[in-house]
């Protein structure tokens, strides 16, 4: 049966993509609706009600901290789980899982985490961190392998090459591990994902490329005895009508500054996440002057998001009808695990959860077996 997990918006919301505007090629935040906690908890308790099981939390410079967000949140939701995403690198796997068992014992279970290692080596910097590429996803392993070794009651001891722990742990905070979230797409972050991984993220690409590396990671997985659920990230713009959807993609797509368009472009450039490099692929020869229709990589997959927005670049546009078929391919392909989103958030997370999750369910459900 597959997850629906909805988006936590800790850089801000708003009816844009990213509400950026720039100024002498500058990129700034525009936020008509800023992360208070007052408005993030409005889209928490939407996803709540709308039937979502999780919000993910990003993590990054311009986001609130995550695990301080969720945690403030727990007392205006009842059941939402947080998925809260944060580098490895910045903190001991120690602290993470004292934090972890923490928010576990204090929530009744509600927690999950994304590893995030990054991508952007400016922003690795600017947080104190100069490990390569690689090295970061060594370091990722490491961190994860530690992490694991400290749930239970008996003590743990690990000496490797970025920690050494003696018996550690945190016998009188007993509480079950969450589950882990991990993307990547580059041969260092699928073999992290295949050792490490309860569930493997990745963006939303054309179907034969998700097929690809589900299968990929799949093998590489079992081949250590493993069996990793998968799980993709994607936008939505979903309405009652193909062509109301796609005039809404069409307003966003307008709503695009230009110069923070062609800043952002410049900037992706400078990554080194392979993930960031196939999203910005799916952009190569759109016409930012074209209908976000013409800038379909895949049936009813739009690229154009990409164009100004880092990470995930996609989003499912068409009826409802339409993107709950596209959620059931995926399905199909072998995705248990679905994290979505759309501006504005509050707005969209109703009506995701109205009109598109009841009509994947009636699609996925148990046929009768007639006598």
């Amino acid at each position: 049966m597959s997850s629906f997990h909805w988006f936590l918006p800790t850089n801000g919301d708003g009816r844009h993509v990213a509400n950026v505007v720039a100024a002498a090629g500058v990129a700034r935040r525009v936020l008509t609706r800023p992360a208070s906690l007052a408005y993030l908890g409005q889209i928490a308790r939407a996803a709540e009600q709308s039937g979502f099981d999780a919000v993910l939390t990003p993590t990054g410079a311009a986001c609130e901290d995550a695990w301080i967000t969720t945690a403030s949140l727990l007392s205006v939701t009842e059941r939402l789980r947080f998925l809260v995403a944060f580098r490895p690198g910045f903190l001991l796997p120690t602290l993470a899982a004292q934090q972890a068992a923490t928010f576990q014992r204090l929530s009744g279970g509600r927690l999950a985490v994304n590893i995030v290692t990054g991508g952007d080596p400016a922003e690795q910097r600017a947080y104190g961190d100069t490990l390569s590429h690689d090295e970061r996803y060594a370091r990722t392993a490491e961190f994860l392998e530690v992490f694991d070794g400290l749930w239970g009651p008996a003590r743990f001891s690990h000496a490797g090459s970025h920690y050494t722990v003696t018996d550690g742990g945190f016998p009188s905070l007993q509480a079950p591990r969450p589950d882990v979230y991990f993307g990547g797409a580059s041969p260092a972050a699928e073999a992290v994902a295949a050792q490490h991984a309860d569930v493997y993220l990745a963006w939303g690409e054309p179907l034969p490329a998700l097929v690809e590396r589900v299968t990929r990671v799949r093998a590489a997985a079992a081949a250590l005895g493993r069996a990793p659920r998968f799980g993709v990230r994607l936008h939505v713009i979903s309405r009652d009508t193909a062509d109301e959807a796609w005039a809404e993609a069409d307003r966003l797509l307008a709503g695009m500054d230009p110069e923070a368009r062609a800043a952002a472009q410049r900037r992706f450039t400078t990554m080194e996440s392979v993930g960031q490099a196939r999203m910005t692929g799916l952009t190569q020869g759109l016409s930012p002057a074209g209908s976000a229709y013409e800038q379909q990589v895949g049936p009813n997959l739009w690229a154009g998001i990409g164009l100004l927005r880092e990470g995930a670049g996609t989003a499912l546009v068409g009826s409802h009808d339409e993107v709950a078929d596209r959620l059931v391919e995926l399905a199909g392909a072998g995705f248990d695990e679905f994290i979505l989103s759309g501006w504005p958030h509050v707005e969209e997370a109703y009506r995701v959860g109205e009109e598109v999750l009841p009509r994947v369910a009636l699609r996925t459900a148990p046929q009768p077996v007639l006598a």
